[in-house]
């Protein structure tokens, strides 16, 4: 049973959500301001964190920073509506997603999911994938979700993870943007949605260039992304 941490100040709003969670096969601890979440996370090991960015005590992006410094667990972070910069420094501080308030419990679900199952270890018994792919000075490992260049680990969230898979295995070849979506996400691609530019930045900012300089990952414009092969 996949254990999630609800963070949000709304005490009705997290007790509505607990219970509809708990129906569709969650075990849902609660917490209501940013010292309480960070408390939490270092006592027990939650699957992933559910944060709202408006708390007391300490906001959203605070907790965020904290976490990021000691463990990777999954984030999906909840913004206020049409604050699409809140969705945007989420992002770039190393949440997985995000989904704007007030939102439909049934596709608060379906974000949920596809967190987790982007966070499940994958080998080759279940993917017929390589356990190990490597492309230049990266080494990317399925099973245990871990990256390594010129034999370094490289620490990035288990959404990063996924994009880099995408676009690793079709190296050379522009991935459009919904596609990577899609596959790396679990989900259609949003029109205004910033999701995988975000990541893609983070992973730049992460892997460096290739040796000698060259761009890693390049943009299409109007089409999607590429990870140029050395």
């Amino acid at each position: 049973m996949p254990r999630i941490l609800l963070a949000d100040d709304d005490v009705e709003l997290c007790a509505m959500l607990k219970e509809f969670l708990a129906s569709e096969g969650f075990d849902v601890d609660a917490a209501h301001d940013g010292a309480s979440v960070l408390a939490a996370t270092a006592q027990k090991d939650f699957d992933l964190v559910i944060l709202d960015v408006m708390m007391p005590v300490m906001n959203g992006f605070d907790v965020l920073r904290q976490l990021r410094a000691r463990q990777l667990t999954p984030v999906l972070m909840l913004t206020a509506r049409d604050e699409d910069v809140d969705s945007i420094i989420g992002l770039e501080l190393g949440a997985d997603d995000y989904l704007a308030k007030p939102c439909n419990p049934r596709v608060l679900l379906a974000r949920v999911r596809a967190v987790l199952r982007r966070s499940e270890p994958r080998g080759t018994a279940d993917s017929g994938a390589p356990e190990v792919r490597r492309v230049g000075d990266l080494e990317l490992h399925s099973g245990s979700r871990t990256v390594e260049r010129d034999g370094r680990p490289v620490v990035m969230t288990s959404t990063e993870f996924s994009v880099l898979e995408v676009l690793l295995r079709e190296a050379g070849r522009v991935v459009p943007k919904a596609e990577l979506s899609e596959h790396a996400l679990g989900r259609p691609l949003g029109r205004f949605d910033r999701s995988l530019d975000m990541h893609v930045s983070n992973l730049r900012h992460k892997l460096g260039p290739l040796p000698g300089g060259m761009e890693r990952i390049k943009t299409v414009r109007g089409t999607g992304y590429q990870y140029v092969l050395p």
